[in-house]
């Protein structure tokens, strides 16, 4: 099957999203001269510019493949939050599940960009987890979103915002492989250990040495499957798919007969900025295992996927005309 019969295949695809949100908001400013105040740079804001992030950035990846995103998360009953659901509006997505919390703001990092590099980040948000009415009504808006619709994989995108914890991860979990729904996962420490039974496992290098407490872990094939094997064992996760920055992916399929491994090297590129990659390789990543493609398609497509939005500043969402264009070269 060609990559322009998989991008058409993508586009009939319903990926249910679930994690945090936010809004990234860049501060466009010029930097010319070190404050006589304090050594720090002076930015001259000239534009300020409020985007979709966190698992919404997931959600507009996996739209803008022509797909349909379902974005299932908790905001603040604030004027942020206001801002958010105008965002979705905007971008052409469903609010439909996003929960009100009045214990909480809906989060927003502020980022700072000076002659096109990022002087500061400022992030305003409350971590702490759902109570338990708000951890409650979340997954029953999850469930009401499985009965209304067709959804072909679950994507668990977590930012450590505390719209996930271990009761909603296992119950959603159960709730998507009840309905033979796979399940994708970008994890976060807090959580690490609860994401049992995954079909797609994706932590990057340094939360994968994390997660398994180990300092001995290497970038290079051989620990990497024995890292993964660990994981295997402990969670029961078929498939474990580690991004290495510039040194590429690693993808461990425990789901085959023949447990295949594949490491692909980073394609060369002019690096922008990496925010947002891990949201692209996740997203790519999910719409190959809803078709079921096999592991050495998930990693090379969600490999270049997420190099190419490497060479933007800020947070955007894949260019599918292009990727198709590098993937074809590829």
């Amino acid at each position: 099957m060609s990559y322009a019969d998989i991008f058409s295949q993508f586009e009939a695809l319903t990926i249910m999203v679930v994690g945090d949100v936010m809004i990234d908001s860049y501060w466009w400013a010029d930097v010319r001269r070190i404050s006589p105040e304090a050594p720090v740079p002076v930015c001259e804001v000239k534009e300020k510019e409020n985007r979709l992030g966190g698992a919404a950035n997931v959600a507009l990846n996996i739209a803008a493949m022509g797909a349909k995103p379902l974005l299932c998360s908790v905001v603040g009953n604030d004027k942020t939050g206001l801002t958010l659901r105008e965002l979705f509006v905007q971008h052409g997505l469903s609010a439909e599940g996003l929960v009100a919390s009045e214990q909480r703001p809906t989060s927003i990092k502020t980022r700072i960009i000076g002659n096109n590099t990022q002087m500061l980040r400022i992030d305003e948000e409350d971590s702490s987890v759902l109570s338990e009415k708000e951890q409650e009504m979340f997954v029953e808006r999850v469930k009401t979103l499985f009965d209304n619709n067709r959804i072909d994989a679950l994507v668990f995108q977590d930012y450590d915002k505390g719209v996930l914890s271990r009761e909603v991860i296992e119950r959603i979990t159960a709730l998507a492989h009840s309905k033979s729904v796979p399940v994708c996962v970008d994890p976060k420490k807090r959580n690490f250990a609860y994401y049992k039974d995954a079909d797609l496992f994706k932590p990057n290098f340094k939360e994968l040495k994390e997660g398994l407490k180990s300092d001995d872990i290497k970038a290079e094939k051989q620990s990497l499957m024995e890292a993964a094997k660990l994981l295997y064992d402990k969670m029961n996760v078929q498939k474990v798919f580690v991004t290495l920055s510039e040194r590429g992916v690693f993808l461990a399929d425990f789901g085959s007969k023949d447990r295949k491994s594949v490491l692909l090297p980073a394609c060369v590129r002019k690096i922008a900025d990496v925010s947002g990659a891990g949201d692209t390789v996740i997203s790519l990543a999910s719409l190959c295992m809803a078709l079921h493609l096999q592991a050495e398609q998930v990693a090379h497509i969600s490999n270049i996927a997420g190099g190419l939005v490497c060479e933007y500043v800020g947070v955007v969402p894949i260019d599918k005309t292009r990727l198709l264009t590098e993937l074809e070269k590829a």
